[in-house]
């Protein structure tokens, strides 16, 4: 069964009605367990998740569900869902705990595929769950905000270039040494807090990269975000400048680099002379 692009806008929109009014209140930051990604599970993950399931079950749609919270789980008629191969790839709300303090950063995140790779993606929506923009894309359709075509900006390095980047904890500060020269490149600085947001920025040309070599960075944050960009004209790589094209499962992780198509070639020339290759 092939979902249409308005259907995952409206399991989009189902997850906004449900989570919109929570956010930054305690009821949302109330913890259970910790979640298929690796995360603590907090009130409002379930609920942002519970709308997704509700809505796929009550239009009896037969797929794998690959989410944050639940892991891998068949929806409707598992045998129909395995020889259609129809996986929906979902982080019911990324930017968590930007959610529950009440920081204005955080999205549902919904890739669909017909396959089991990542280059099966062919529809993508990520939802800002503060503003109610809306980013999606079809393969080879090019990308959208609301109802508008986006594309990357054309800033290169010389130019005043905002960029977001997110290391791991462990080596922080040999990792920031080893990154100084390519950071003091850049104009202005962001952490922000939910990955398919950004780089749906990216994809807007709002910001022009987002360097993230934290190694537990989960498929989910980044499937439908990846689409986006792409079909908007941008670029997106592993740290040793490969295409990434991996396994679609809940234990996929890797760290990757996403940029404008000006900058990929700096970034993969400065990454090589750093060692990231």
């Amino acid at each position: 069964m092939d979902l249409n692009i308005d259907f995952l806008k409206q399991i989009a929109f189902n997850v906004y009605n449900a989570v919109n009014p929570l956010l930054g209140t305690k009821k949302a930051a109330v913890k259970s367990k910790r979640g298929a990604g690796g995360d603590i599970t907090m009130y409002l993950d379930t609920v942002a998740e519970t709308a997704i399931i509700e809505t796929l079950e009550k239009e009896k749609i037969d797929l794998l569900l690959i989410s944050e919270e639940i892991g891998e789980k068949y929806i409707g008629n598992e045998e129909r869902a395995k020889e259609s191969q129809v996986k929906l790839i979902i982080d019911p709300l990324d930017g968590s705990n930007n959610a529950v303090r009440g920081i204005p950063y955080s999205s549902v995140s919904i890739a669909y595929a017909v396959g089991t790779r990542m280059n099966d993606i062919t529809k993508a929506v990520v939802l800002n769950l503060n503003t109610k923009d809306i980013y999606w894309a079809e393969k080879g359709k090019g990308a959208f905000l609301n109802k508008s075509k986006i594309h990357v900006s054309d800033l290169d390095i010389s130019q005043q270039c905002f960029f977001e980047i997110n290391l791991p904890i462990r080596n922080l500060m040999d990792n920031w040494q080893k990154l100084s020269p390519l950071i003091r490149r850049f104009h202005k600085i962001r952490i922000l807090g939910s990955s398919a947001l950004t780089l749906c920025q990216i994809a807007s040309g709002s910001m022009e990269a987002f360097i993230n070599l934290r190694k537990n960075n989960r498929l989910v944050d980044v499937a439908a975000g990846m689409l986006i960009l792409t079909e908007a004209g941008g670029k997106i790589f592993s740290i040793d400048g490969k295409k990434i094209d991996d396994n679609l499962s809940i234990n996929v992780k890797f760290p990757f680099i996403a940029s404008n198509d000006k900058l990929e070639l700096f970034l993969k020339k400065e990454l090589m002379k750093k060692g990231y290759t």
